[in-house]
C-alpha cells in the first residue's frame, strides 16, 4: 500500500483573525541582504537600476500616473523626490516607462 495512502487528509484550515486585516496599512520592507559577489561591475549597475525603476514606476502608479505617455522625466524625477530616491538618469526614466507599458 502507497504511503500517501495512510496519511489521513489534513482538515481544512480556517483564518485564526477575528477582524478583517486591513491591506493598505503601511508594509515593512523585506530586510536587505547582500549581492551576490564576484559578477561584473555592469551586473551591479543595472540591477540597482532596475531596483530604482520598479520603486519609482509604484510610486507613479500610487499617484495616479497610469499611463507611460503620462510620465515625463520631470515628472518621474519629482516622484523620486517625494519618495526620497536620488533623481534618476535619463536612462532609468526611460526604463520606468517601459515598466509601466509592460504592465498593462
Amino acid at each position: 500500500m502507497p504511503a500517501a495512502a495512510l496519511k489521513p487528509k489534513p482538515l481544512p484550515t480556517r483564518s485564526t483573525a477575528k477582524r478583517p486585516v486591513q491591506l493598505d496599512l503601511p508594509y515593512e520592507p523585506v530586510p536587505k541582504r547582500p549581492l551576490p559577489a564576484g559578477r561584473p561591475r555592469e551586473w551591479y549597475v543595472t540591477h540597482n537600476r532596475r531596483l530604482k525603476a520598479m520603486r519609482l514606476a509604484i510610486a507613479l502608479l500610487d499617484s495616479g500616473v497610469y499611463l507611460p505617455s503620462q510620465a515625463r522625466n520631470e515628472r518621474i524625477r519629482s516622484a523620486a523626490l517625494a519618495a526620497g530616491v536620488h533623481p534618476p538618469s535619463d536612462t532609468t526614466c526611460h526604463m520606468v516607462r517601459a515598466l509601466m507599458r509592460y504592465s498593462r
